[in-house]
């Protein structure tokens, strides 16, 4: 037994010697040029590797820079600013995606690159994204390529949150109602914010703005303010997350404007949705139901009116942004972290 082991063992020493010898002649009888040619691509695939691990978004026109001259005016696709230097939307810094890379590449190197591919080539490609949109869909602040694109969703997209605000339905009503009796004693009550408008008037009180809990209206709204944290899909730690409740008076339009991202579907739940109320969205006119919600994409061109008589009263709805079904458990992570509140 101990011989044939030894026989085998020299047999495969000599096969090793024979494939050593004939690699290094292959080697002496191989052509220089070619052999320079391939240590070129070698280098240049290295170089590649290198530049694109550390590359800075390319110098595509910033969102700022897309919109300056709407600024000039005051006026964005008809939507007036409010120009608050807390809002995503209307505040504009320079340098938007160098510091949205930045971000990138912090969260990347706390946690991982791992599902990052459709964050990083937005992120590098915003500007051009962002001019290239046709005009139905142009999100003003960020745009996530390659997501499944509609003005409406159905109940499915995100049926566990759209059953459960539907039950809860009355909980909110009764919780909106109390608020709005304020409305007899002053003519704008504490914690409700008025809108840019044409015409007639458009009210929110918030619960979540832009990522931000409104402690003092969440105190007012404690049921509603818990449903909240119920909901599987609900973004409450980003700059894109809002909760409201949304008032149209009666004769009020609400200019045509672009939400300012596409990784969002925006919820209504219908609490008083009288006659001749409708929302636009990329075109398609829909109508609230009271108890139902309605899911759109409001990074498309959308408008919303009232022109029901005044004796209707106003249309009322709550107003809750889910994550768009497509943005995956990784992505969301990571958007969380880039668009946190304050970053």
């Amino acid at each position: 037994m101990s011989l044939e082991w030894l026989i085998d063992w020299s047999w495969s020493l000599d096969g090793l010697r024979d494939f050593i010898a004939t690699g290094i002649q292959s080697f002496r009888d191989c052509d220089a040029t070619a052999l320079v040619a391939v240590a070129c691509l070698l280098v240049l695939f290295v170089w590649y590797c290198y530049h694109v691990g550390r590359e800075q978004p390319r110098a595509y026109a910033t969102v700022n820079a897309l919109m300056q001259s709407a600024e000039a005016n005051g006026v964005q696709n008809g939507f007036v600013y409010c120009q608050s230097p807390e809002c995503v939307r209307c505040s504009h810094h320079d340098g938007l995606n160098q510091k949205l890379y930045h971000n990138l590449q912090e969260y990347a190197k706390r946690y991982s690159w791992s599902g990052m591919g459709r964050i990083h080539k937005g992120i590098r490609e915003q500007g051009r994204y962002l001019n290239s949109r046709p005009s139905i869909q142009k999100p003003e602040v960020f745009f996530l390529p390659d997501l499944p694109t509609t003005p409406y969703f159905s109940r499915d997209a995100q049926k566990h949150d759209v059953e459960l605000l539907e039950r809860n339905f009355q909980t909110i009503l009764c919780e909106f109602e109390t608020l709005y009796k304020a409305f007899s004693n002053c003519s704008l009550p504490q914690g409700w914010k008025m809108n840019s408008t044409p015409s007639g008037e458009w009210f929110t009180f918030y619960l979540v703005n832009q990522g931000m809990c409104v402690p003092r209206n969440c105190r007012r709204c404690p049921r509603t303010y818990r449903l909240l944290g119920s909901l599987r899909t609900c973004i409450g730690n980003n700059v894109f997350g809002n909760a409201c409740i949304s008032v149209l008076s009666p004769g009020t339009v609400i200019a045509e404007h672009y939400g300012p991202t596409n990784i969002r579907i925006r919820c209504h739940l219908g609490l008083k949705t009288p006659s001749n109320c409708e929302l636009v969205v990329g075109g398609e006119p829909q109508c609230w139901a009271e108890g139902r919600c309605l899911l759109f994409d409001d990074s498309f061109l959308h408008t919303a009116f009232h022109e029901g008589a005044p004796e209707e009263g106003p249309r009322v709805v709550f107003m809750v942004d889910l994550w768009h079904p497509n943005v995956a458990a990784a992505e969301r992570q990571a958007l969380d972290f880039i668009f946190a509140p304050g970053r």
